[in-house]
Order: structure tokens, then sequence, then C-alpha cells
């Protein structure tokens, strides 16, 4: 992740030894980059699984001989996932899981308690898993909205059935943005986030008459990162496809009148 993973990255240095075994910053288009070969000597290899500022997602995790730990923050819970292969999975709740304020952390048990080195007490799951979770006083109100959005997931379907949503959602936005020339759309097509899709118009000028016209039909927070710029439509799990048929309708329109 251009941002997630370098945050991340920088904060295990404080740690240790920190090497960075793959970027996707040596092309101009956004892409995941799969081919790298992880140090023997590694401990662990960590990814960010979705990148929500350049639209990027992981379809096939990486196969390692090392533990595999992954910042599922942005896409936990959209679709199955083998997690028997994962180390260490963690997640902010706010995108698919509940109100921000609260975090998940899945971890290996037998991984749990093997800290050679002084870390602080909050870094060390082993001290949380003995104290319940409660080492400090929890933010209620955001595990209760978490609570309610997992039961939720479980009445709809399961994570079979979010997949099977955000596939249709994705795949309509996508067709799309293909169909029309004023727009484009410039990560990997392998490589296209489920959840963010990230695209520009081709006429750099309209953009700002475009997320007007979303604003007029009550479309808000899609203007892209500021660092990336362009159209940003996030498509989280509690998003329907009806919202998305909304903004697809638009752009047709949109491209009819300044296409």
């Amino acid at each position: 992740n251009v941002i997630g993973g370098k945050k991340a990255a920088a904060e295990a240095a404080l740690f240790g030894k920190v090497e960075v075994v793959a970027e996707s910053n040596d092309k101009p288009n956004p892409y995941i980059s799969k081919d790298f070969v992880v140090p023997t000597s590694a401990t662990y290899l960590h990814i960010t699984s979705n990148n929500t500022v350049e639209g990027t997602q992981w379809h096939q995790f990486p196969e390692t001989q090392v533990p595999l730990v992954a910042d599922m923050s942005s896409d936990i819970f959209c679709r199955p996932a083998d997690y028997k292969r994962f180390g260490l999975i963690y997640a902010g709740a706010q995108k698919n899981m509940g109100a921000a304020g609260v975090n998940m952390v899945v971890v290996r048990k037998d991984l749990v308690g093997k800290v050679n080195r002084k870390i602080p007490t909050i870094m060390d799951y082993q001290k949380h898993i003995a104290a319940g979770s409660l080492m400090n006083t929890p933010p209620v109100f955001a595990v209760y909205v978490s609570m309610l959005t997992l039961r939720w997931i479980l009445q709809e379907g399961g994570l079979e059935e979010m997949e099977r949503r955000n596939k249709a959602k994705s795949a309509l936005l996508y067709q799309t943005i293909d169909s029309i020339p004023l727009f484009r759309a410039d990560v990997a097509k392998e490589d296209r986030s489920l959840m963010n899709a990230v695209f520009f118009l081709n006429d750099p000028s309209l953009e700002t008459a475009f997320l007007e016209a979303c604003k007029q039909e009550n479309m808000i927070g899609v203007k892209g990162y500021r660092t990336v710029g362009g159209i940003r439509v996030s498509m989280y799990n509690a998003l329907p496809l009806s919202s998305v048929e909304v903004i697809c309708e638009l752009m047709k329109d949109f491209a009819s009148k300044h296409g």
C-alpha cells in the first residue's frame, strides 16, 4: 500500500531491520508486485491486502515460507479467505466491521508470546489475550457496533454473499468506466480492488464539474485521495448495488453531455 505499507515499515523499523521486497512505484500505472523473493532470514512478510488510495487489491495471496502478516483494514470480511495461511491479521473496524476506534487482531497460537525483546505492553498480544482484551477501558460503543455489523453479515449470508455482492458492484462500475471514453481506470485489471475504484476523466478540466454533478445527486466523498486525485468510489459491504447503479447512470449522462 502506498501509504499503509510505508507506515507499517516505518513502525517496524523502530524494533528491527526492515527489508522492502516489493513496491509498485516503478511503473506509471498502479499494480500489485508479485515477482519478489522473501529472504530466508526474514521473520515474516507483511502485506497490505487492499490499497484504498490507488485502488489495488491482492486477489491471490503470496505463498511464503515465513509467517504472512496482513493489514486488512480496508477489505476485511469482503470475501472468504484461507485465514489459516496467515500468521497474523490486523484490521481497523472503520471500513467493513463497524465504527472507528476499535481494532481486530487475529494471531496464530504458535506465534503468541514469542517475543524475545522488549516491546511496549500495548503491542504484546499475549498480554491482551491474558487480559481478555480488557487491558484498558474498551471503546464499548464501537465494539457494540462491530457486533451488530458481524451479525448482519451472518444474517445476509456470510462472506460468500458479501463477495457475490462486492463482485457485482465492482464489475458494474468497472464495466461502465471501460465503456465510456471520457473515463479511464489506470489500475492493472487483474489487480482492481473490489472495495475502491479509482478512476480519472481523460479531460481533467471536467473533474470539478463531475464532482459537482455527483454532489447534486447527493453523492459525496467521491473525490480521489489528495496525493492521487481523480475520482474514488468506495464500495464497502454496506453499500448496496443500487447506489453503484446510480453513479453509473450519472456517468453515462455526464458523458453524453460532455463527451
